[in-house]
């Protein structure tokens, strides 16, 4: 049995007797090294966290500007796969970390640091790997994050919760109806939040306390007191059983041993006003992708990217306003409900509920309707686009009509089960080399 868990005090305080802001003391890990093989073409050249969302954002951005909003100075990311054009990405739109004010960003691509045979041989493992990079930070809580959720919250008060309960790890969980939490890792826990049994995608899930239609499923956000961690992945990396993953070993190894806790999502969501009810999504598939993207349009979008008080950072890209030119009926330059990034020229044509990235070109005569274009999309005449995502740099040729014929729409392009048709330059490509 364990002793029932006492609270850590903090020894420092800040000016007035306010509590110390535990952030201080606190690094963020972001797992970033995953295909998202689920976002089919979309990852072909990049990792599921430099894929591009909001018309102007990373997928990234959302952990990192949690943390730098949190209060958090020290950070790391974990690359693997395809990294380039992540890595590119936080060093052009992350580089304003300065060492001589303790503040640090580093970037851990897998580079074969510990042997000369193995990668990262699972989220656990891209942490033990690089033990001694975070020993350097001197910190006293890690907080393991992943790098593709779209989602605003404040670590602090995730991190006062670990040290209120003495948790050996604190795990992030998002309410979501029993019906629906099979495809999850779902916490069980009693009425203190203290889990009793990790279950990873179970048939019948469990309720949650005093609401047995609800469950609690893991957002693979991790509290832990960096010794505890430390000692936990060095004891992982000796077991020749291991996956050497936080959800598939860590946290059922450490919630056996009872110190676990649950941190309902809900206690630390940031909402502006605006939002009606906490908003996280794994935008996971092109259908999650598409959607989120286009729930920004709307009048009260479900996540507010306007929000002053917690901004998204990420790359600000020096470009001209947006454009709309032409005045004549038939050919109107207009957008209604959408989002337009800068540099974009909408000339002649009609975007309604769409949204474009920076850069993005729409020709005479053509229209967009619930349309994703990624960055420096160019629209041709005459061209009619609708439910679809449009991968950064596709020429849209003249005259092609996408979301009207479901089937000839699978022909040269990929349709979801969702109906949303997502294209890229190489399908185009094959298209015109059939003469199409």
């Amino acid at each position: 049995m364990t002793a029932t868990p006492q609270a850590r005090t903090p020894q420092t305080r800040r000016p007035g007797g306010a509590p110390p802001r535990l952030t201080s003391q606190a690094m963020a890990f972001v797992l970033a090294g995953g295909r998202g093989s689920r976002l089919e073409e979309l990852t072909d050249r990049r990792a599921k966290p430099a894929v591009h969302f909001g018309g102007k954002t990373r997928i990234i951005d959302f952990p990192l500007s949690n943390a730098l909003n949190s209060g958090i100075r020290k950070m790391a990311v974990a690359t693997q796969y395809k990294a380039h054009s992540l890595i590119k990405h936080l060093q052009l739109g992350w580089n304003f970390f300065r060492a001589e004010r303790n503040e640090y960003l580093d970037i851990l691509p897998a580079s074969q640091r510990v042997t000369e045979s193995k990668w990262y041989m699972g989220t656990a493992d891209a942490v033990r790997q690089n033990i001694d990079i975070v020993d350097d930070y001197q910190v006293q809580y890690v907080i393991v994050l992943a790098g593709d959720h779209v989602y605003k919250m404040d670590y602090e008060i995730m991190l006062r919760q670990h040290v209120e309960t003495g948790a050996d790890v604190t795990v992030g969980c998002l309410t979501v109806p029993r019906t629906e939490a099979s495809s999850f890792g779902v916490m069980h826990t009693d009425e203190t939040g203290r889990i009793v049994e990790f279950l990873e995608k179970p048939a019948d899930p469990p309720g949650m306390p005093g609401d047995p239609d609800s469950s609690l499923a893991s957002l693979g956000i991790y509290v832990f007191d960096w010794d505890f961690l430390r000692d936990l992945l060095l004891t992982d990396a000796e077991d020749t059983s291991s996956g050497h993953d936080f959800g598939y070993d860590l946290i059922p190894q450490v919630t056996k041993g009872g110190n676990a806790y649950a941190h309902r999502f809900s206690e630390s969501c940031v909402m502006s006003g605006l939002e009606t009810e906490p908003y996280w999504r794994d935008v996971g598939t092109i259908d999650t992708f598409w959607q989120a993207n286009i729930d920004l349009t709307e009048f009260v979008p479900p996540l507010d990217l306007y929000d002053s008080q917690w901004p998204i950072w990420t790359y600000a890209e020096l470009t001209p306003p947006a454009k709309f030119i032409h005045d004549d009926d038939g050919r109107r330059g207009q957008a209604i409900q959408s989002l337009i990034a800068g540099d974009c020229i909408i000339s002649g044509s009609n975007v309604h509920n769409s949204l474009l990235f920076t850069g993005g070109r729409v020709h005479s005569y053509s229209s967009l309707d619930h349309a994703v274009l990624l960055p420096g999309v160019s629209v041709a005449r005459n061209a009619r686009l609708s439910r679809c995502v449009i991968d950064s740099r596709v020429q849209i040729p003249t005259g092609l009509v996408v979301g009207e014929d479901p089937e000839e729409d699978a022909r040269w392009f990929r349709v979801t089960p969702g109906g949303v048709t997502l294209i890229t330059q190489p399908m185009l490509d094959r298209r015109a080399a059939a003469g199409e």
